[in-house]
């Protein structure tokens, strides 16, 4: 009878070691859903950098469409890159990030109280140059009503992540706060 027990975990060993699988929204660029943001901004800094040495530099402007912006307030977007946050904005404003050449994955998505809201987001395939810089604009939709409660109920809002190209994205910058972040504890 061991022989049997002893032969079941043998060939059962392969499957329990097999790792969970990966979690989509990492594997599109999304950093932890637990983790929130504070956002502050400032209307009056629009700097732009060059790239480090060996790196890329990335632009993600958040595009706030709303004609009913003063019921709701201002979103805040989390932006992530290979699976983990490398930041936030607030309202119409833009946030930069130095990163390694090659492939990744960013994704943008809608920090809210709401869980149907949360599942807003958008991501990109990016191939990175080093010495270039790229501008990325996350577009939130805000619901009809403004206050995004009737997410899920035929009134969805929407992030969309899509590249610009410099001047676009210089435009863009030019009429958005910067933004600096901290995430909570």
């Amino acid at each position: 009878m061991s022989k049997y027990v002893l032969l079941t975990l043998l060939l059962a060993a392969p499957v329990l070691a097999q790792s969970q699988p990966p979690d989509l929204r990492t594997a599109a660029g999304c950093g932890p859903a637990t983790t929130e943001f504070d956002v502050t901004t400032d209307k009056h800094q629009h700097a732009v950098a060059q790239p480090e040495s060996g790196k890329a530099l990335i632009y993600v402007i958040e595009d706030v469409r709303n004609p009913q912006a003063m019921s709701f307030g201002k979103v805040t977007t989390r932006v992530g890159l290979d699976g983990s946050w490398v930041g936030a904005n607030h309202g119409n404003s833009y946030l930069s990030f130095a990163a390694e050449p090659g492939q990744h994955s960013m994704c943008t998505d809608w920090q809210y109280f709401l869980k149907r809201a949360q599942k807003l987001s958008g991501a990109a395939d990016l191939t990175l140059e080093a010495g270039k810089t790229y501008y990325y604009r996350s577009e939130v939709t805000i619901p009809s009503n403004g206050r995004g409660d009737d997410v899920g109920n035929g009134q969805e809002g929407q992030v969309k992540l899509t590249a610009v190209d410099p001047s676009e994205g210089l435009l863009l910058i030019s009429r958005s706060a910067s933004s600096t972040w901290k995430a909570r504890k």
